[in-house]
């Protein structure tokens, strides 16, 4: 009994240490997406802000924000924010008409993702006037 005691015991501290320390981002927009809905090309400028928070207990660093094709990144990369502050990523989509819908990838020292990889969408539809 005391052997199983002790093992139980060896198993809580193990997993205590391996609590999530660190660095962690938090988005604003659900899901990590931003819903551009049904715009028309001539009236909107393309521009977004995904707002964040470092909720972790580190310096978070941005290494950098990767877009696909049609999106460009107007933020500048190589940040870091510290504990308890905020950020943005301002991105700008080139108003192709027809539907919207990729991703951005900020690559991070985030715990709270895998290998600090944050998968961010904006998704909607552009028409024409």
């Amino acid at each position: 009994m005391k052997k199983i005691a002790t093992i139980i015991a060896v198993i809580f501290f193990t997993s205590i240490g391996f609590a999530q320390n660190g660095a962690k981002i938090e988005f604003k927009a659900e899901n990590n997406t931003i819903d551009y809905g049904t715009i028309t090309k001539e009236k909107d400028n393309g521009i977004r802000v995904f707002e964040f928070t470092n909720t972790g207990t580190a310096p978070l660093i941005i290494y950098s924000v990767q877009s696909t094709s049609s999106t460009t990144i107007l933020s500048k990369q190589n940040e870091t924010i510290l504990p308890g502050k905020s950020s943005k990523i301002e991105v700008k989509y080139n108003m192709a008409v027809g539907p919207i819908r990729k991703t951005i990838t900020v690559e991070s020292n985030a715990v709270n993702y895998d290998e600090g990889r944050v998968p961010l969408k904006i998704k909607g539809e552009v028409i024409a006037n």
